[in-house]
């Protein structure tokens, strides 16, 4: 694994916050899971304009303990098929903090909102 590879993985799964690129920055929480970050937008969940409709989008992670920029680095956009990555969208839920409605919030997830999958371009 490359510095930038363990500097990506190590910043996202210590943590739960992320800056992206995109009408203006944007603060979103996420997930770490298989070599990528996962997040969820719409449907109550967090705002991220135009997130699902883009190929790239530009990332930025930063230290939970003083902010300083940890990494910077684009990823590759993928809207996830919730079905078929029921691991992924268990381990974002896990990070799902205080949501109003935890045992039924996938379902919800799967009603009403996209989750995303952002690879790390190497």
């Amino acid at each position: 694994m490359s510095d930038d590879n363990a500097a990506i993985e190590e910043g996202a799964k210590k943590s739960g916050i992320l800056w992206l690129t995109l009408d203006r920055p944007r603060l979103a929480w996420h997930a770490w899971h298989d070599g990528a970050i996962y997040l969820v937008t719409g449907g109550g969940e967090q705002h991220l304009p135009g997130l699902d409709a883009l190929d790239r989008v530009h990332v930025t992670l930063r230290s939970k303990d003083n902010g300083a920029r940890l990494v910077e680095f684009d990823a590759a956009v993928s809207v996830v098929d919730q079905a078929a990555a029921p691991d992924a969208v268990a381990v974002l839920a896990k990070e799902r903090l205080n949501a109003p409605d935890s045992e039924h919030l996938t379902r919800r997830w799967a009603d009403d909102s996209t989750v995303l999958r952002l690879t790390p371009e190497r």
